[in-house]
């Protein structure tokens, strides 16, 4: 069996891997749970109305602005949902570095379908391509260093794996998809429990062998006190750099070292240079600009 590989879509200017697409079984709930918030009770009473019932168009999804390309997939399938003769001819791939004007899709079929389905297929669109571009944007200024950037569970409710997916694209990496891949044991599990020695000890007896052990520590006091327990990451909270690059000497590659608090593109360099094996940044998820995507008819 010989086995094909394609490189990126797109040069965003990064040694990024080829990520594979979701599958569209995992994708399809989500458009068709946004195309029926969208049509209601009544359909699209507008489109219905103006345009006749065998009206055919063609239309072209087109980059208003420079970016990553992501969620291709899911504006394809908001079309053949709503009208499976729709035809979806992608020029482009997810990975890929938009310039405005750039053409990213082809699509024919009947304009009813075409103009009822083209805001969700945008929405999904527009918000996954910035998700990429501003993790893209961090990937690009920490190339320098061997930090990787990743996102957090600051994710919009029902869009986490694809939210996620658009983070790989641009060139991150993930954090844990939920509470059941990985223990974080945060400020308030620490105060609740009496102590990190003890919300360590409990965690690690309750669960499996295979499971990490993350904690976040505020202070030196605290870092030290989690190496002692022997943990796999330590989240370094709101630490300046000079703490930063002090908690990196003193950890001496005895686990992860992931830094967070108020990372920008602007900010993650120095961030970088203290040594660190990761950064999260929440704001990757929860408050991305969107990238102007506009279906032109």
């Amino acid at each position: 069996m010989s086995i094909k590989t394609d490189g990126p879509a797109g040069d965003t200017g990064l040694a990024i891997r080829a990520i594979p697409p979701l599958p569209d079984v995992m994708l399809e709930p989500l458009v068709r749970t946004a195309l029926l918030e969208d049509l209601g009770r009544a359909g699209d009473i507008t489109t219905d109305a103006i345009v006749p019932p065998q009206a055919r168009a063609q239309a072209r999804l087109v980059a208003r602005q420079e970016g990553v390309l992501a969620g291709l997939d899911l504006a394809r399938l908001a079309f053949r949902l709503v009208d499976p003769a729709i035809e979806f001819d992608a020029r482009l791939r997810d990975g890929a570095q938009l310039v405005p004007g750039g053409e990213i899709a082809v699509l024919h079929g009947p304009a009813r379908g075409l103009l009822t389905a083209e805001r969700i297929a945008l929405n999904f669109l527009c918000h996954l391509s910035g998700v990429a571009t501003a993790t893209a944007s961090i990937a690009r200024a920490i190339r320098p260093w061997r930090c990787r950037v990743t996102c957090t569970r600051k994710t919009m409710p029902g869009l986490r794996a694809v939210q996620k997916y658009a983070v790989r694209v641009g060139g991150g990496s993930n954090h844990r998809h939920g509470l059941d891949d990985a223990v974080l044991i945060k400020d308030n599990h620490i105060a609740i429990a009496g102590g990190v020695a003890c919300a360590v000890e409990r965690a690690r007896a309750a669960i499996g062998h295979l499971v990490k052990i993350e904690v976040e520590v505020d202070t030196l006091a605290q870092l030290d006190e989690a190496l002692a327990l022997g943990v796999d990451v330590v989240l370094l909270d709101n630490m300046d750099t000079d703490t930063l690059r002090e908690a990196v000497r003193r950890v001496d590659g005895r686990a992860v070292t992931e830094a967070s608090g108020r990372i920008t593109p602007e900010t993650a360099p120095a961030v970088a240079a203290t040594g660190v094996d990761l950064m999260a940044v929440g704001w990757l998820t929860h408050s991305a600009r969107v990238l102007d995507i506009g279906l032109d008819t």
